[in-house]
């Protein structure tokens, strides 16, 4: 059995052998292989020649975005650059290194449309404070990039930083950690930040305008502290309260309020709490002070 299924094997084996695919005649050879030269020197000439011609050349640039004072600068820097590339060979290397001049300048989209037109979209950086230095004041942007030559807001938050400033950027850790913390803030918020401190107690502390500290302790979770902070202002049972503690964004508390109570406030999704003092409030034992290493003194309360 065996050797005759052998067999059988072996002329299959000979029978798809036999099998030949018809060979492509010298014509057909002749047109492929003209079809793959056109294609190489089509390519080539798209590489060599074209995509920097004339024929592509930008002619029109369009810049927006730019609010600052020294915005007709900037658009005449990087239209003259633009005009000496094409819109199928954009350096954009180059447009970067243009504007490197101009700090107020965070990022460029580039849209080119076939053949002559470029389009130009600035984004700025938005100045987030106020730093202090040794050299007199500059603005800050959130990440730290100094705003040379912008005017300082008078309604923006001021920092501190130690030393001057050389460069772009902030190099004091702890003033671009809170140049970081006021960039953070909220737009409802944002005009009503006076100040970002570092306090050896409690961490970095935010003094807004007519309202209370925010105890925000380490810059980290900056947005859900933020988050937390603005749903506590927004309470009105913590109206009244002379600070927030927000070291914990899960369990933000207002305290300094009569009575020295330090006041829950209904964690996210809850719909409400019981107020102090209420009959469906259960009263609490007194909380130690925190031990978090960041400050001590202040308390945070119980959830709810």
């Amino acid at each position: 059995m065996k050797a005759g299924a052998a067999t059988v094997a072996g002329r299959r084996l000979e029978a798809i052998r036999a099998v030949r695919l018809p060979a492509l005649s010298a014509r057909l050879r002749r047109r492929l292989l003209a079809l793959a030269t056109l294609c190489l020197l089509l390519a080539a000439v798209y590489q060599f020649w074209f995509r920097d011609s004339w024929l592509v050349a930008v002619e029109r640039v369009t810049v927006t975005g730019l609010t600052r004072d020294d915005a007709h600068r900037v658009r005449a820097a990087l239209s003259a650059a633009a005009r000496s590339m094409t819109t199928l060979h954009l350096d954009g290397d180059d447009l970067e290194r243009v504007v490197e001049a101009y700090p107020i300048v965070k990022e460029l989209e580039l849209n080119p449309d076939f053949p002559h037109t470029l389009r130009i979209r600035v984004i700025e950086h938005d100045p987030a404070a106020v730093a202090h230095t040794d050299g007199g004041r500059v603005a800050v942007a959130g990440d730290g990039t100094v705003l040379q030559g912008l005017a300082g807001d008078g309604r923006l938050p001021a920092i501190t930083a130690e030393g001057t400033v050389r460069g772009g950027r902030l190099e004091d850790p702890g003033a671009l950690a809170a140049a970081r913390l006021a960039g953070a803030a909220p737009a409802a918020l944002q005009r009503r930040v006076e100040k970002v401190r570092l306090r050896k107690r409690d961490g970095f502390v935010v003094l807004l305008r007519d309202g209370p500290e925010l105890i925000f302790g380490e810059a980290t979770r900056t947005r859900a502290k933020w988050t937390a902070a603005a749903r506590v202002l927004a309470d009105k049972t913590s109206a009244g309260a002379t600070y927030v503690d927000l070291r914990l964004p899960g369990r933000p508390a207002a305290g300094g309020l009569p009575a020295e109570t330090v006041t829950p406030v209904a964690p996210a999704g809850a719909t409400s709490f019981a107020a102090p003092g209420s009959a469906a409030q259960t009263p609490q034992a007194p909380v130690p002070p925190a031990t978090d290493g960041i400050g001590e003194g202040v308390v945070p309360a119980p959830s709810p």
